[in-house]
């Protein structure tokens, strides 16, 4: 069974999706759909920008999407996915590629999160850190004991967990974490505490977005970050995207899940080859490629 997974919020490159504006007609199309959509040419930075402007959370976001779904869309017939999966804001570009979004609602929707998610980042000064080399139990149970705001957020693959919080809960956590043994506790370049509670602001701003936008049954299932369960339920697809920006991302018990339901493998659609690297720490004999143009 074919597995299509697509990146989340990291993976931008400068030069992103360049390919695909100039092999492509269809692809051309949408891009400057998307720009007219967003109010601004996100392509000029995509391919021609700075890192530091592709950095920029309301650029980042809509970006990694562009580039992932416009891939899907422009792969035609040989795009036949049997399950789908995204990375956080992937989870947007899987919805979209399998047929469960349109791209307009689909683009709204990330700019709209993109942009509440900055403002939760202004409110209150946060962060995230990678911790590398320590079980999952002991990284939740510190985290639970800690006093200020700090919980897990990203599951990415065994023996790596991204916590997410406050300025001074990162920094409890961190020194505990490496304490009980961590291998290293890295603090993240990021904007904010994303799948945090310090994100209940936006959450609250896309929940009104995300119950306004039509979701249709997608044509395969697609499992989703907040539990790591495969979904084609319309209500239920929506119920778990709201819970998304506030919960964990389960990425390791997602790319379990799918392996145990037949996934035999995995194509990631977007830049960069970041998934792929934790599908094999998952299970190193599965296939894994990037998702190209037809030539």
């Amino acid at each position: 069974m074919k597995a299509y997974i697509f990146p989340g919020q990291g993976a931008q490159f400068v030069g992103m999706g360049k390919d695909l504006y100039e092999q492509s007609e269809e692809a051309r199309e949408l891009f400057e759909k998307a720009n007219e959509i967003l109010g601004f040419r996100i392509t000029d930075i995509m391919f021609n920008g700075t890192d530091e402007d592709l950095k920029q959370t309301n650029v980042t976001q809509p970006a990694i999407f562009l580039h992932s779904v416009i891939l899907a869309k422009v792969l035609g017939n040989d795009f036949k996915p049997d399950m789908a999966a995204g990375h956080s804001l992937g989870e947007f570009s899987a919805l979209v590629s399998a047929g469960a979004l349109s791209f307009e609602d689909g683009l709204r929707l990330v700019a709209a999160r993109a942009n509440a998610m900055q403002k939760a980042c202004e409110i209150q000064p946060s962060t995230m850190a990678a911790i590398l080399g320590l079980d999952d139990f002991t990284v939740e149970d510190i985290c639970h004991r800690a006093t200020e705001v700090v919980v897990p957020a990203n599951y990415n693959c065994p023996g790596q967990l991204v916590i997410s919080g406050s300025i001074a809960g990162i920094d409890y956590a961190c020194e505990k974490l490496l304490a009980a043994g961590a291998k290293r506790a890295l603090k993240l370049n990021v904007g904010g505490a994303f799948h945090s509670p310090l994100m209940e602001t936006a959450k609250l701003e896309l929940e009104h977005a995300i119950v306004n936008t039509e979701i249709k049954e997608p044509v395969c299932p697609i499992y989703q970050n907040i539990d790591a369960k495969p979904y084609t339920d319309p209500a239920k697809i929506k119920h778990n995207l709201i819970a998304q920006l506030t919960g964990p991302v389960r990425w390791t018990q997602t790319m379990l899940h799918m392996l145990e339901d037949g996934a035999t493998s995995f194509t990631e659609v977007g830049p960069g080859n970041v998934l792929q690297g934790l599908v094999k720490k998952a299970d190193r004999a599965v296939i894994t490629s990037s998702a190209a143009l037809p030539q």
